[in-house]
């Protein structure tokens, strides 16, 4: 496959797996990093396509391998860096802005939405997860039974997913009203 057809097959697939790979993924930066990486191991992958399956079928299974690692990586990096924090400020220094941009963005998001949810909630999650505070801990401080807080912790955790996930669902809509606004910047150098 020369550059050419290279270039128009992720024209034409790119659209398709950006859906497949949001239903499945929340962060906008994520489903666009994945559908790259699944478009680059198609292309890497598609001299030993046989036609046995249809071509969407190899591509989505493609796709479903790309978010299986994604989650894999996720998970790892989730227990490496709570097992050894020491970690997480060494591979921030080392990825440099991008990684620290990132991180900032999160942050962002997850005090917009802990502005958006029940207070209640919003201070239950504030006191297990900023603070650290046991569920013991919590029950005290809120005078309640530790049997309550578990019991609004879980509502707590709910809400913010579900407040969370409208929040990157808003920005991904946003995002590609402004993409479709954007004129073609090659165009407008003619």
């Amino acid at each position: 496959m020369d550059k050419k057809e290279a270039r128009r097959f992720c024209l034409e697939w790119r659209p398709r797996l950006m859906r497949f790979v949001a239903q499945k993924v929340g962060r906008h930066e994520d489903v666009e990093e994945i559908a790259q990486d699944t478009l680059m191991s198609v292309l890497v992958s598609l001299p030993r396509f046989k036609g046995k399956s249809k071509l969407s079928t190899f591509v989505f299974a493609i796709a479903r391998h790309e978010i299986a690692d994604f989650y894999r990586k996720q998970k790892i990096k989730k227990v490496l860096f709570s097992k050894l924090p020491f970690l997480k400020e060494l591979v921030s220094k080392a990825l440099g802005p991008e990684l620290a941009f990132q991180e900032l963005e999160t942050k962002r998001r997850i005090l917009a939405t802990l502005k958006d949810i029940r207070e209640g909630y919003a201070q239950v999650l504030r006191l297990k997860y900023m603070e650290g505070l046991s569920m013991r801990q919590i029950a005290d401080r809120l005078n309640i039974t530790v049997k309550a807080v578990e019991s609004r912790l879980t509502r707590a955790r709910a809400a913010f997913q579900e407040v969370y996930g409208d929040n990157a669902k808003l920005k991904t809509q946003n995002s590609k009203f402004f993409e479709e606004m954007e004129p073609d910047w090659a165009a407008v150098g003619d």
